[in-house]
Order: C-alpha cells, then structure tokens, then sequence
C-alpha cells in the first residue's frame, strides 16, 4: 500500500472537470484506489464519490493505492495533483498573454 498527501492546486478545486480527468486516469490501473478528505474515504475511481468530497483549493487529501500496480498508479496521479490538473499551466499562458498585452 501506497498512501500519500496532496493539496489541491488549482484554482477552482477538485470540479468536474479534474474529477473526471482523475477517475479516467486511475482508472486506467489495476490497484485500488482511494482518497480521503477530513476522515472520509470514497473509492477513487467512482466520479460520485470524488465529487462528494467538495474539495476546493488548499484541500490537504490522502490518497491511497493498494494493488499490483500501485507505483505506477501513484506516480501517474500524483503528478496530476501536482500539475493542478493543467488548470496551473493554462492560468501562467492566460497571465502571460494578459501580460505581453499591456506593454
């Protein structure tokens, strides 16, 4: 078993659109894969479940892999928490284009 801590990066939260982006890619594995929010626990691969936790910017998770494929799982996860669900990189080009803009 793999268990780990994750913030939630991006702006608008854990939305429907990184939920899905979340339950697809785990989904793709074979392990289990849970994740926990202030002591509750719903199955990772389930789009109800990860929506019910509500979970906005700073949300602290854990995340839970169980299974034979459990490194690649994590790690694959992982760096999409990490990466803000894409939601990071588009915000600096918005930003950036804003920017380049004004001068």
């Amino acid at each position: 078993m793999i268990k780990k801590e994750v913030e939630i990066k991006n702006r608008t939260g854990l939305h429907t659109r990184p939920a899905a982006m979340l339950v697809k890619l785990a989904s793709k594995f074979k392990s289990d894969f849970f994740i926990e929010k202030n002591g509750v626990e719903v199955n990772g691969k389930s789009i109800i479940g990860v929506m019910s936790l509500a979970a906005e910017q700073g949300s602290k998770l854990i995340l839970k892999f169980i299974g034979e494929d459990e490194d690649e799982a994590a790690k694959a996860i992982i760096e999409l928490f990490e990466s803000g669900f894409g939601e990071i990189e588009e915000l600096k080009k918005d930003e950036n284009r804003d920017g380049s803009q004004n001068n």
